[in-house]
């Protein structure tokens, strides 16, 4: 890795870490019609950061956007943006990606053969470097990279649907991992909102994305507002489930 892209990657590690923990709205559940007015409705609303999740009809069954939008909202935009490649071919769209404004760019370890290799290239691009599992993958499949990366995403519904059911499979792995790499970021993503963001704070989370609980809602800076009490209330031990203790389902 290059000095400058060590440098601009310690840079955008150093942003989202000191601004955790923290509530990344989902972009995927904005209005496109108009979403230049949701990115400033977001930003009234307190939001310290965007999660912009890019599926490609492949790795995952539905479709969203790419580089347009993601540019698009980085020329509006000082946010950080946490850009979550649901796609087969991360590291052939990594370099677009960061180009077009991606801060953290995660993968999915499933969508690679080689998750250490896939992590390094990323890191060379000089951005934050994420890796990302379902709750139906091994965690086993984690373990080479872990020391490879900056956040580990937990997801806590399967890849590639809004609106489904938080798992609790999730807190079980946020325990393990907070326990085994104290320094690692955690974030969250699928089926969190005010009943239930706590939980996850208290079993170790870092970093929690919220879509239809924010912007499905009347008031944004109401829910974020919420979402965070919540999360100030929480006890983030994560303390409670011994190394080796992790689900592997």
């Amino acid at each position: 890795m290059s000095s400058d892209a060590n440098r601009n990657r310690s840079e955008r590690i150093r942003v989202f870490r000191e601004s955790t923990p923290m509530v990344l709205p989902s972009v995927l559940n904005a209005d496109f019609g108009d979403l230049g007015g949701e990115l400033q409705r977001l930003t009234d609303a307190g939001a310290r950061a965007l999660h912009l999740d890019v599926m490609d009809g492949h790795f995952v069954p539905n479709l969203t956007f790419g580089m347009p939008i993601v540019e698009g909202l980085r020329r509006h935009t000082d946010l950080p943006l946490d850009v979550h490649l649901m796609i087969s071919d991360p590291l052939r769209y990594a370099a677009p990606m960061v180009d077009a404004g991606a801060d953290m760019l995660t993968f999915h370890v499933e969508a690679v053969d080689d998750p250490v290799a896939a992590a390094q290239t990323i890191a060379d691009l000089g951005v934050a470097v994420g890796v990302a599992i379902n709750p139906d993958a091994s965690m086993d499949q984690l373990e080479p990279c872990l020391d490879h990366v900056d956040m580990v995403l937990i997801m806590s519904v399967q890849a590639g649907f809004g609106g489904q059911a938080f798992n609790p499979i999730a807190l079980e792995r946020l325990r393990s991992l907070r326990n085994r790499y104290p320094d690692l970021l955690l974030e969250a993503d699928g089926g969190i909102k005010a009943s239930n963001i706590a939980e996850v704070r208290a079993a170790g989370c870092d970093c929690f994305v919220v879509g239809s609980a924010i912007l499905k809602s009347d008031d944004y800076g109401k829910a974020i507002d919420e979402l965070n009490d919540q999360i100030a209330a929480a006890n983030p031990s994560g303390a409670d489930v011994s190394p080796g203790q992790e689900a592997t389902r």
